[in-house]
């Protein structure tokens, strides 16, 4: 945060107002400001008398673990991939256009054999959802998947499942890879658990008939809360996820990504492979947007991945750095 870069301590209100100042942005209530702030992780504490804005503990402990894992990987010349899926919506065309402002109406362009230029879609209409990963050598070839999706509206996620991503995974990108590391983030088709372990939501007696199957020894008298205790003891012991064996076979590591577009070039890529589709679409029809998505596709060059993974390393240097200012500002409240 540029706050935190010139010592001062970070607020809502100040947050609001710097957005305001920004003329490429648009302006925002307050309201919005501690909205977006919440969605993002942050929290509003007093310390010391000071309110200041506070990102959550656990994100910043996971930034700095992805930070020195993939720092890590890159210093033992692991080759890394980054997966990510998207979407593309069949009405999906450039927002802005120039116009000529002296054509009023439609009969004046008509009568001066002018064009009142393509018209945009009613609705963004359906849309086709985009998986695929790659690295500084490019794309992973023949791992590229794109589908309609089959509903139209909703987020995208609702879409995929672990078992669809699982198949892809298994079938499309591991033939392709060995030895190396793959970068994602923590969506939950990415992380299918091969067995649920009990929560809060678990009914008791399933907890119990959960303990001891794993020769966990609880007493009759035990409330959820003290069972979910036990549980807690040995969570991590048998959290595993149904990607994990076929992972291991060819000795891939994972790198669990926050949800932080900063840190993953592929985010950059579809934004290319989308700025291309929105130049060129123009029939809004579902032939035309899958033939302009895989030329999109096609049309990315090792050289633009190197790019914007340079710019991610940038990104993630800087995001040490002010995790660093963070700490310090914080820690003489």
């Amino acid at each position: 945060m540029v706050f935190f870069k010139s010592n001062e301590i970070p607020t809502a209100l100040k947050v609001t107002n710097k957005v305001n100042e920004d003329p490429e942005l648009p302006n925002v209530s307050r309201r919005t400001i501690n909205r977006l702030l919440h969605d993002l992780g942050f929290e509003f504490r007093k310390r010391n008398r000071q309110s200041i804005l506070i990102e959550r503990e656990d994100i910043q402990v996971w930034r700095r673990k992805y930070l020195r894992d993939i720092k890590n990987y890159r210093s033992k010349g692991k080759a890394i991939y980054y997966l990510d899926e998207t979407w593309i919506n069949f009405g999906h065309t450039k927002s802005k256009v120039w116009q000529d402002k002296t054509v009023k109406t439609p009969k004046q362009a008509f009568l001066e054999g002018l064009s009142t230029g393509l018209k945009a879609p009613s609705g963004k209409g359906s849309r086709l959802i985009n998986t695929h990963a790659g690295s500084e050598k490019g794309f992973v070839s023949e791992a590229k998947e794109v589908f309609k999706a089959k509903k139209d509206s909703g987020d995208y996620h609702s879409e995929m499942n672990g078992p669809h991503f699982e198949e892809w995974f298994e079938k499309k990108l591991l033939p392709n890879l060995d030895n190396s590391v793959i970068v994602m983030d923590n969506a939950p088709y990415h992380s299918v658990l091969k067995e649920e372990i009990p929560n809060t939501s678990t009914k008791k007696a399933n907890i119990q008939s959960w303990l001891t199957s794993k020769q966990i020894s609880w007493t009759p008298d035990m409330i959820k809360a003290e069972l979910l205790e036990l549980v807690a003891l040995v969570r991590d012991k048998y959290t595993k996820y149904q990607i994990d064996e076929l992972r291991q076979v060819l000795d891939i590591q994972f790198c669990a990504c926050p949800h932080t577009i900063e840190l993953n070039p592929i985010e950059l890529v579809w934004s290319q492979v989308k700025g291309y589709v929105a130049n060129k679409n123009k029939t809004f029809k579902e032939e035309e947007v899958k033939r302009l998505t895989n030329e999109a596709i096609e049309n990315v060059s090792a050289d633009q991945w190197k790019r914007y993974i340079k710019h991610v390393i940038n990104e993630e240097q800087q995001m040490w750095e002010l995790d660093g200012l963070v700490d310090s500002q914080v820690d003489k409240l």
